[in-house]
């Protein structure tokens, strides 16, 4: 199979599809691997490196979406990708289409057959192709948090962890799954006074043990969410539901009482946002203020360190490439059930339930 790797054009995305040791493992099996010229400078990874593992240097994106069997990205095409995309292309990357309409019809209208990292689900609520970003998301979302809390950035002017004699900054986490539990990780390390709601009681009591008391644990209900935030100079959004818009949970009325230079870091915004009125922001421009309140709403935050976050992804990516490279998508299915949970469109239907219907779409099950 020939498999290409385009350069990323998302305002502020350093990332790439696969590091010179995905293109060893790929080419060792006799596949061709074909990398858009400089698609892995803003991770550190000249071309000469993917040419010493075996790939093909091309010059332009579009000799990358029109010769390849399969596509391998990070992040979701845009607009300027969508002539590109082509009938039974095999795509592999995050989609989050709940939260992409626009892009859910090109796919469907073209005839992609459009793999998602973000909703294969080898067991349930197990999702190894989203974790590593989202450990990623969970630290960083903290580590900008308190960056806009700074004063000179606009915000109240607290230090999360304190100093002896003064209060602590208060931090809420809203979700308590990977992201979530990484947040509190950065949050309980910087010293502060932190707060976890989550539906599932066995992920609090976990979080509870693990910390000793460090963190309080709330089980999440409106009531609850709301005390909370009002109470918090940081709240982080980690809300997930896989392949579905993330529910709102943060509405504007809690934004309203919030003290004036709170922070809200919203990591699920990359499927619609949990805070009412939430809307996606850019490295380049990554906040802005409603109710003297800062939000920060960077939908793809892991692209800030794109090093980190490359190999991270790639690491846990590269057997599934593997798979449909060696397989093909149908076949891969036979051989790896679960990877059906991945195929958000197929043949101009929608295979994932939870993408139907946030698309407002017919379900259409997969029939190889």
């Amino acid at each position: 199979m020939r498999i290409g790797v385009p350069k990323e054009i998302k305002t502020q995305e350093y990332r790439v599809g696969m590091t010179p040791s995905g293109v060893a493992v790929l080419t060792a099996r006799g596949h061709e691997v074909i990398i858009e010229q400089g698609a892995g400078l803003g991770s550190a990874l000249p071309d000469e490196q993917f040419v010493k593992a075996g790939a093909r240097i091309v010059p332009t994106k579009e000799e990358i979406w029109g010769t390849a069997d399969m596509v391998v990205k990070v992040k979701e095409p845009i607009a300027p990708e969508f002539p590109l995309m082509r009938k039974d292309l095999l795509l592999f990357t995050y989609l989050h289409l709940a939260a992409a309409q626009e892009l859910g019809k090109e796919l469907l209208n073209r005839g992609v057959n459009g793999v998602a990292y973000e909703t294969i689900e080898p067991t349930p609520g197990d999702l190894p192709l989203l974790t590593p970003m989202s450990a990623v998301a969970g630290r960083m979302a903290v580590q900008a948090g308190a960056t806009y809390l700074e004063r000179y950035r606009g915000g109240k002017g607290v230090l999360l962890g304190g100093v002896p004699g003064v209060k602590r900054g208060r931090v809420t986490v809203i979700g308590g799954g990977v992201v979530g539990a990484n947040a509190v990780k950065m949050a309980v390390g910087l010293g502060a006074n932190v707060t976890v709601l989550d539906v599932n009681l066995k992920t609090l009591a976990y979080l509870d043990d693990i910390y000793a008391g460090r963190v309080s644990t709330q089980y999440s209900d409106p009531l609850s969410i709301e005390k909370a935030v009002l109470e918090s100079d940081l709240v982080v959004g980690a809300v997930l539901l896989a392949g579905a818009r993330a529910p709102r949970l943060v509405t504007s009325s809690m934004i309203q009482r919030m003290e004036p230079g709170s922070v809200i870091v919203d990591v699920s915004i990359d499927q619609g946002g949990c805070v009412e009125g939430a809307r996606p922001t850019y490295h380049d421009n990554p906040t802005y203020v409603v109710h003297d309140v800062i939000h920060y709403m960077v939908a793809n935050m892991p692209g800030a360190v794109p090093r980190t976050s490359t190999y991270a992804l790639t690491n846990a990516t590269i057997k599934y490439v593997q798979l449909l490279a060696d397989h093909g998508l149908e076949k891969a299915v036979a051989a790896v059930p679960h990877i059906e949970s991945g195929i958000n469109t197929y043949k101009g239907g929608v295979p994932h339930l939870a993408v139907a219907q946030a698309l407002g779409t017919p379900h259409t099950p997969f029939r190889a």
